[in-house]
C-alpha cells in the first residue's frame, strides 16, 4: 500500500485530531512510499529499528516516537542515530501516543482490561483516557496481582490488603499515577496503572484504595500490537511485532 494511504488511515481510525498531546501523532519521519512490510513495537528504540531493518521493513509503527514536548530539538547522540538509521534505510516511523491508549477497540487500556477481564463503564482523566469499571467475577487483591503476573509476565508492585476484594476497577496503562486520587473518588477498590511515584504509597494507604504498579512497557504492549495485526489484516501487508525486554 502507499505510505500516504497508510497514513490517512490511521489518522482518521484513531482520530487524531481530537486530542492534545505531548508529540506529534502520525507520521514523523517519512520513508519510501510503498509499504509491504510494518514492524510494530512499544518504543522506537535502536534495538526496534534494527529488528525493523533485519526484517526488511518499510514501516515502524510505535505508541512512543519522537519530539516530545520540552525535549532537546537538535538531532545529535541518540536522536540523530536513531534518525539516521531510519533515513539511511528509508523506513516511515508512525507513532501514535494518546490516540492509541483512547481507541475503544485496539487502544492500549481496552486491549490491557480484555486481557484481565474487566468490564468497562466509563472514562475519567485527561481527554477521558483512563478507564473504570468492574471485574467480571469478585477476586481478591493478591488473586487479581497473580493474575496481572500471568497476563503480563511481570510481577507487580500493589500496594494495599492482600485479602481485600476488588470489585470496582479503575486502570489506565502508562505513566498514569497522577490519575489515582480521581480514581479514589470514582469509587474504586483498586486502580492499575504501569507507575508508581512514592506519594502514592500513603495515598493508597489512607485512601484504601489498593495501588497496582504493573510496568509502563508492560502494560502498553497490546495496544500497538492490536493496531499492526489490524493494519495486517485490512492491507494484506505483513506485521511483526518485536517485543523488547524493559523492566519499568
Amino acid at each position: 500500500m502507499q505510505q500516504d494511504e497508510l497514513e490517512n488511515y490511521l489518522n482518521q481510525l484513531l482520530d487524531i485530531s481530537r486530542f492534545h498531546d505531548y508529540c506529534p501523532n502520525g507520521l514523523q519521519v517519512e520513508g519510501r512510499d510503498q509499504i509491504h512490510t510494518i514492524v510494530s513495537g512499544v518504543t522506537a528504540s535502536i534495538d526496534l529499528l534494527q529488528a525493523a531493518v533485519a526484517l526488511h521493513a518499510d514501516a515502524v509503527l510505535v505508541h512512543h516516537g519522537y519530539f516530545w514536548r520540552g525535549e532537546d530539538r537538535t538531532l545529535r547522540s541518540i536522536r540523530h542515530r536513531r534518525i539516521a538509521l531510519l533515513m539511511k534505510h528509508e523506513i516511515n516511523l508512525f507513532a501514535y501516543h494518546l490516540p492509541l491508549d483512547a481507541h475503544p477497540e485496539l487502544g492500549n487500556n481496552t486491549q490491557l482490561g480484555q486481557k484481565l477481564d474487566f468490564v468497562t463503564i466509563s472514562h475519567f482523566g485527561e481527554q477521558n483516557i483512563a478507564s473504570y469499571g468492574q471485574v467480571m467475577h469478585d477476586i481478591s487483591l493478591n488473586e487479581l496481582g497473580e493474575k496481572i503476573s500471568l497476563a503480563l509476565a511481570r510481577k507487580p508492585l500493589i500496594i494495599g490488603e492482600p485479602t481485600k476484594q476488588i470489585r470496582r476497577i479503575a486502570w489506565c496503562t502508562g505513566a498514569a499515577q497522577s490519575y489515582f486520587e480521581e480514581a479514589v473518588q470514582l469509587g474504586v477498590d483498586a486502580f492499575i496503572t504501569g507507575e508508581i511515584s512514592e506519594q502514592n504509597v500513603h495515598a493508597a494507604r489512607e485512601s484504601g484504595v489498593a495501588f497496582i504498579s504493573a510496568g509502563h512497557h508492560a502494560t502498553e504492549r497490546f495496544g500497538v500490537q492490536a493496531l499492526g495485526e489490524h493494519i495486517a489484516r485490512q492491507f494484506g501487508i505483513r506485521h511483526h511485532f518485536i517485543d523488547l525486554d524493559n523492566p519499568v
